[in-house]
């Protein structure tokens, strides 16, 4: 190592820049940075994603095409050949015969530098070319007599890169790190010694040189499915650092003051009276859970699962009546405009007779109505105000705000979840914070993602609901399904139509739904059809709504915006076109506006063919089963985590080495170890935490 690397050694790993190694100037610092690279620890938590095996030499007569491998011979000669394309040819001779190398791409420098006579080693994929067997675009190395083969004693890393930074340069500075690792520079282990024992690794230094440097006769299956036990002890590390950070984010909520809202409300007693169903026991467990919660002085933070129908907005209409007893303003947030929307036709029929002050914001009101929307919340007068994220712009002030409760959460940012507590901190309290979600999430990620929040699950259906038959069936025989809508129709009930698009699109996905509409309406010109989608006016969305919901529109044309919250007993069918292109969970959030009342119920999963494997073992799922939990499990072990939740915006899930579900055994052992932690080696916490999560050390503080 050179006199800049040897000093640069003894400076902490956490700390030293990543110039200090040789090699590494401005330019590709800013390469590194896009990685989340910044210093030489973030280097060795730079994991390969695969291994290649060049521990050997294969000798130039045994090569078989399709086959990657190692050769070692002397340069007989370089030449530029013209053809189609330009492409140096270099030609290398070893003891049983001749292969050639080619490359597209090259300087005259690399010409130059590739000089009859000198010895070269190089590794590649043997194909037949134009002169025999060939090498394109090999990785190589010049070297010299005294260089033996034997210096490579460990399979080769294959990392995660970005454009212009090609292996050999990532893997030069990645061993730079390595050897100040291996001589002695600071990385402190934070897990107990015990706790390494039990993944049969000496401590986290030992773990991260096996997996940069795995010796030959390691198991390759293990290591590139993230098996081994030296990757399975950094994805416990890592998902015990998320843990640890969730429980300490709970914590913090916790030493806030809230408002003590006393559960002796004249107002529930009087809805509950006035309601036309009665509770499910499910659901009187759960508004138990919340109502408890509310009396204390400790911010609630509670989510509520159900799956689609089982009747989660009874449960916030209690809290937010608990909420206003007691004086205090509620905020209602959901993802979608026609969400909001109906969620305050819900709470407005339901309250009608109860003289609640209920107001509805979003983004598309404007003018005199927004402005006197506006000071109705500022005064307090809106008791309940119920919005989409348009609530937590800085204009919207509330007097007194006691409970948020937050609509299908996983559709939110972080920011904007932390945006809108902030406005009830600013009195003085935290308000609570009550959570519902209509995407069952699997224990795997209630363990990981929502460690901070208790939970409640709605396990029941109300009666009288009966499952939804669900039927796959080729687009080749849509004018059969044509004709179950004309069936449906003309028995008097109702259907629903969904378009969707691969393409993240909602503009398109508008002018397929309206093409969609066009066509069948030409096909069934006896039934009425209706249209709604995302770019309509919010007017114009209520209007038709409410003709479907008061039946005088027998089929709905519709985006994948009536996804969630739409309640329309009398609708027992629904097709969904391409549903290939939808995530399982999102297709049961749609499957679940129908099954809404007594008449059995269908879906129709109209698909295109060919459907890829993965394509039919996805809609068979759908096709078997209506149990969201199950269905909601399988959508992340496709999926993975981040899509499920749709983390991607949130900075929330982005795992550097865990994978959920394929660690998810690990994730009992973190809770029993992550209380161990917390009660033995609490010093041990924050640096384990900055770690793992200092890139996304934002969503701490929500």
């Amino acid at each position: 190592m050179d006199k800049k690397s040897a000093k640069a050694s003894s400076n902490d790993l956490t700390q030293m820049p990543l110039t200090h190694l040789q090699g590494v100037g401005p330019a590709l610092e800013k390469k590194l940075a896009g990685l989340n690279i910044y210093h030489p620890l973030d280097l060795l938590f730079h994991l390969p994603f695969r291994y290649q095996d060049r521990t050997h030499i294969t000798s130039i007569a045994a090569l078989q095409v399709g086959s990657d491998v190692v050769i070692e011979g002397h340069i007989l000669g370089t030449a530029i050949v013209f053809g189609r394309r330009r492409s140096l040819l270099v030609k290398i001779r070893d003891q049983s015969g001749i292969a050639n190398l080619r490359f597209f791409h090259f300087s005259a420098a690399q010409k130059n530098s590739l000089a009859e006579g000198k010895r070269i080693r190089c590794y590649g994929e043997v194909k037949w070319g134009r002169s025999g067997i060939e090498l394109f675009h090999p990785e190589y190395k010049i070297i010299d007599e005294q260089d033996r083969f034997s210096s490579t004693k460990t399979l080769t890393p294959i990392y995660p890169s970005t454009d212009g930074l090609q292996q050999n340069r990532l893997r030069n500075i990645i061993e730079q790190a390595l050897i100040l690792l291996r001589q002695g520079a600071n990385l402190i282990d934070y897990l107990p010694s015990k706790l390494n024992q039990e993944f049969g690794t000496n401590n986290l230094k030992d773990a991260l040189l096996y997996i940069h440097q795995p010796p030959k006769n390691a198991q390759l299956e293990k290591l590139e499915a993230g098996l081994h036990p030296a990757q399975q002890r950094l994805a416990f590390e890592e998902l015990l650092a998320h843990y640890l950070c969730l429980r300490r984010l709970r914590e913090n909520a916790q030493q806030d003051k809230a408002p003590s809202l006393s559960a002796d409300s004249e107002l529930i007693l009087v809805l509950i009276q006035n309601l036309p169903f009665s509770l499910t026991s499910a659901q009187q467990k759960v508004f138990a859970d919340v109502s408890k919660d509310l009396a204390t002085n400790k911010p609630m933070l509670r989510l509520v699962q159900g799956d689609v129908g089982s009747g989660k907005t009874i449960i916030a209409i209690l809290a937010a009546l608990q909420t206003v007893g007691n004086g205090y303003q509620v905020a209602v947030m959901a993802p979608t405009e026609i969400l909001a929307e109906q969620h305050f036709l819900n709470f407005s029929e339901l309250l009608e007779s109860l003289n609640v002050e209920i107001a509805f914001l979003s983004g598309k009101i404007k003018g005199k109505t927004r402005s006197e929307t506006l000071a109705l919340i500022g005064n307090g007068q809106a008791q309940i105000v119920i919005g989409t994220h348009a609530l937590f712009q800085d204009e919207v002030q509330f007097k007194r705000l006691g409970l948020m409760v937050i609509d299908e959460q996983h559709r939110f940012g972080v920011h904007q979840r932390l945006a809108l507590r902030e406005k009830g901190q600013s009195h003085g309290a935290s308000p609570h914070q009550l959570i519902m979600t209509a995407t069952p999430i699997p224990r795997t990620l209630m363990m990981s993602a929502y460690a901070d929040l208790d939970c409640s699950i709605i396990g029941e259906l109300p009666p009288g609901r009966s499952p939804v038959n669900t039927v796959l069936i080729a687009e080749s025989r849509r004018s059969q399904v044509i004709e179950r809508i004309q069936d449906a129709c003309s028995r008097g009930r109702q259907a629903y139509w969904v378009c969707t698009l691969i393409e993240e699109s909602e503009m398109l996905q508008c002018q397929a739904a309206e093409v969609t509409f066009a066509n069948l309406q030409q096909q069934l010109k006896n039934i009425d059809v209706g249209l709604i989608h995302g770019r309509m006016k919010p007017k114009e969305k209520s209007e038709i709504m409410h003709q479907f919901k008061s039946g005088n529109i027998k089929l709905l044309i519709a985006t994948t915006v009536i996804e969630v919250g739409v309640d329309v007993p009398n609708a027992s069918l629904m097709i969904i076109e391409n549903p290939e292109r939808l995530g399982l969970a999102q297709l049961h959030q749609l499957r679940g506006r129908v099954g809404r009342g007594s008449e059995k119920s269908h879906c129709l999963l109209l698909y295109q063919t060919p459907l890829s494997e993965l394509g039919k073992q996805r809609l068979e799922i759908m096709r078997s089963s209506n149990d969201g939990f199950y269905i909601a499990q399988k959508d992340m072990e496709i999926r993975g985590p981040g899509e499920v939740l749709g983390t991607r915006q949130t900075g929330l899930m982005e795992h550097k080495i865990a994978n959920l579900s394929r660690d998810s055994h690990l994730l009992d052992n973190i809770k029993i170890w992550g209380e161990n932690l917390r009660e033995h080696h609490p010093g041990n916490i924050d640096p384990l935490i900055d770690r793992w999560l200092s890139v996304n050390q934002q969503y701490g503080n929500v």
